[in-house]
């Protein structure tokens, strides 16, 4: 079977820690997670070090273990440890919890235009420049033209990170590159640096932040200025994905340590992987410190839609990140020897003189391989008879849950490749040769015109793009909610452009979803969440550069709250696809109102969601404490800008959830409150008018939903505070849940509404952001 491209392609492997082979146990990279970082001096490694002596016996042996020592931002170590060695560290004094090292995946000419911000009717300060926009990621390819630092001057006089590696340089634009590697494994095409073989940060990096540069296409396709939110902002990488080995969650968690500490004002993090508790979520642990220090991070919302509940990274310090499609499409046409012609999604940069012999892929089985007509009808590597296959276009069905990336039909000596899937209609790939990907239907007439003639021919046309006039609209690979982690806290937060994106790319890395394409380029054209993330990162970014003191939350509250209204008609899945909206940087500028939130309200909502203090501890990584244990209790209290309330399944509705605003917009104003459900619910809202004085000034105010038992899946609404000008409105979500059981306190949600969207996919096919 060929390989399964991105998400796919870009999903990197899980691979085993080192292996020693004569040993009694192996030794495993271990997170040491621990208190406060010790005061009146003392040092942190070399605490960690004493630790490591005490377990191994010798202080060699604590050197040899030790991978990193976590001591910038917060305490801990990572170190290469047995089980036995790590369950006795487990049990000393001072250590909050130890976790394996797990292995997490990777989750623009128009997209930037497309949420309106243009180049020249977008305010700029200066202050854009004093920005620093961090990113974990697969590293960074620093000689791309959208990186260059013409006319920027020295970093900001905060920023005390590095520039790491010997084959890499930073410049003024790329103030700061680290690189992590606990595992020690290296793929031959790995560059021991923050340097990117991937491709996949460079991607991110100049989606979020790059510069303007003119002229840039894919062959020819979706030509324009290739161009950054925040094109003056500064960028630091942290490599921690890798082609070989994943991405590390040691890794994770140092380049968390190193950027808090070396001065970051906004984190993008486009990986994850499955929802886990907020105390063995390194995602969430850091991010959690993070926020401490005044930094939001973006996390892309997982790509295993659209099956319900696989939204990850829902911590709601964090802001999760669906996709959406822009107003742009990559096409790419077939036409028939008797005039028919179909048109079919892919980014194709191939341009075929005239017309040539087609095929279909079950007339041309590969016998001596034991290959039957009914295998080789899918073109999968080894299937095919190259004789019959040589110089000819090829029509292929395709596996159920599969991507072909073409590569079967290259090897067989086709000329180009027709592929026959109504699977995945709303996004689409490059391939390593002429390839279109059209719908089955489709893909039968053309069966019916080989099968009609003796000598059938066609063509594949260069692509092109058109114009997607239903966008946007949440993609179907996009993770759906609600979460499994945080029933009672709507993710994804938001939605943002995810589909079809151009911007740079690693020039030793394929740019197809082959991943032996010899193809080479600057820029190329993907889709996942990992695409979506950057958008949002660097749209936070823009408004700090606006709002400097503003806190994670409240600029999180501003983009969610001046979203742009989706059709539900065109996303059944409503705010499970799409949470509040799709981003709008431009009206996030002056929400009028935002809802604030400080660490103190994270750790309530954390106690309140049943944690202890051990446990609590495990996340906070201080001395915060819980009171004595209580029934769980819900997160309606929590200061967040939307409501989700699970019902379980025939129970009547009831929710009550308080909260505060702050005052951004004009001192003196009124707001007016209003509300609207898409099934009788009762919702009152007291008071339902805040008048301010001043900006600053905050008010507070209660929303009760109520009604009798539902017998649908989940009811969509939105509640409004409106003044003079401003519109600030925060979704309202009320949806079933089966009742808890002993092994699974969370149910997952019933699912006899979502027949109408959820395909299922096995997970991994599109599964890295």
């Amino acid at each position: 079977m060929a390989k399964k491209p991105f998400f796919l392609l870009y999903t990197l492997l899980f691979v085993c820690s080192l292996i020693c082979c004569h040993c009694d146990e192996e030794r495993k990279v271990h997170i040491v997670y621990m208190g406060e970082k010790p005061k009146g001096g003392v040092a942190v490694k070399s605490m960690h070090h004493s630790i490591l002596e005490d377990v191994l016996g010798s202080t060699s042996g604590a050197i040899e273990s030790l991978v990193y020592s976590y001591g910038r931002s917060f305490n801990g170590f990572a170190a290469r440890l047995t089980d036995k060695e790590a369950a006795k560290i487990q049990e000393m004094d001072g250590v909050v919890s130890v976790l394996p090292n797990t292995i997490l995946k990777l989750h623009t000419t128009k997209s930037w235009d497309f949420m309106g911000v243009t180049i020249g009717g977008t305010l700029r300060l200066p202050t854009e420049a004093d920005v620093i926009v961090g990113l974990l990621d697969t590293g960074i390819w620093p000689e791309s033209a959208s990186f260059s630092d013409e006319g920027m001057d020295p970093p900001p006089a905060k920023w005390k990170g590095i520039c790491q590696g010997s084959n890499f340089t930073c410049n003024n634009k790329i103030i700061g590159a680290r690189y992590y590697n606990s595992e020690g494994f290296y793929d031959s095409t790995d560059f021991k640096s923050p340097r990117d073989s991937i491709g996949h940060g460079t991607h991110t990096a100049s989606t979020a932040a790059g510069v303007l540069v003119p002229n840039t296409s894919y062959f020819g396709l979706a030509n324009g200025i290739a161009r950054g939110g925040v094109p003056k902002a500064r960028i630091a990488m942290y490599k921690v994905c890798w082609a070989y080995g994943g991405c590390g969650s040691a890794d994770i968690l140092a380049a968390f340590d190193d950027a808090i500490a070396d001065g970051v004002d906004i984190l993008s993090v486009s990986l994850g992987g499955p929802p886990f508790p907020f105390f063995d979520d390194v995602m969430a642990i850091g991010s959690f410190h993070a926020m401490k220090k005044g930094i939001l991070t973006a996390n892309s919302a997982g790509n295993s839609g659209p099956y319900p509940q696989t939204v990850i990274n829902a911590a709601p310090w964090t802001i999760t990140v669906a996709a959406s499609t822009i107003n742009r499409k990559f096409i790419a046409k077939v036409a028939l020897g008797n005039g028919q012609i179909f048109s079919g999604n892919s980014i194709n940069p191939f341009s075929l003189t005239g017309t040539y012999p087609l095929i279909y892929g079950g007339s041309a089985p590969n016998i001596s391989a034991g290959a039957s007509g009914d295998i080789s009808k899918y073109c999968q590597p080894g299937t095919l008879n190259s004789y019959k296959t040589e110089g000819k276009i090829v029509l292929c069905d395709t596996i159920s849950d599969t991507i072909s990336d073409g590569s079967g039909v290259l090897m067989a000596d086709g000329l180009g490749v027709i592929m026959s899937d109504s699977e995945y209609s709303d996004f689409a790939f490059s391939y390593p040769l002429p390839a279109t990907r059209i719908s089955v239907e489709d893909g039968k007439q053309i069966l019916e015109y080989i099968q009609s003639t003796s000598n059938p021919f066609a063509t594949i046309l260069m692509g092109e793009t058109i114009e997607d006039v239903m966008a946007p609209t949440v993609v179907s690979f996009s993770s759906r909610g609600p979460s499994f982690v945080v029933p009672d806290i709507l993710k994804p937060d938001l939605t943002a452009p995810g589909v079809d994106i151009l911007a740079a790319w690693s020039p030793v890395a394929p740019p197809s979803v082959y991943h032996d394409d010899p193809l080479r380029v600057n820029y190329n054209v993907i889709s996942g969440t990992s695409m979506s993330c950057p958008h949002v990162s660097g749209s936070a970014a823009y408004i700090k550069s606006v709002h400097p003191n503003w806190s994670p939350a409240a600029i999180k509250s501003a983009l969610m709250t001046t979203a742009m209204v989706m059709d539900p008609r065109k996303n059944a899945d409503a705010e499970f696809a799409y949470g509040a909206g799709h981003i709008d940087p431009i009206k996030a500028l002056n929400p009028g109102l935002i809802f604030d939130a400080s660490e103190k309200d994270y750790v309530d909502f954390l106690c309140k969601q049943g944690y202890n203090t051990t446990t609590l501890r495990l996340v906070t990584g201080d001395n915060s404490t819980c009171p004595k244990p209580t029934t769980i209790g819900k997160a309606w209290d929590l200061n967040y800008p939307s409501f989700a309330l699970s019902v379980i399944d025939g129970q009547r509705i009831w929710g009550v959830f308080p909260r505060t605003v702050t005052n951004v917009g004009t001192p003196s104003s009124t707001y007016y409150a209003s509300w609207f459900s898409s099934y009788p619910l009762t919702v009152t809202i007291t008071p339902s008018i805040l008048s301010f004085s001043s900006t600053g000034e905050t008010k507070s105010f209660t929303v009760t939903v109520s009604g009798g038992a539902i017998s649908q899946q989940f009811i969509s609404g939105y509640i409004v505070w409106k003044d003079a000008t401003h519109t600030v409105r925060m979704p309202l979500v009320v949806y079933t849940m089966l009742p808890p059981t002993d092994d699974q306190p969370m149910a997952a949600p019933v699912r006899r509404s979502f027949d109408g969207f959820s395909r299922y996919r096995k997970n991994g096919n599109l599964d890295a952001h």
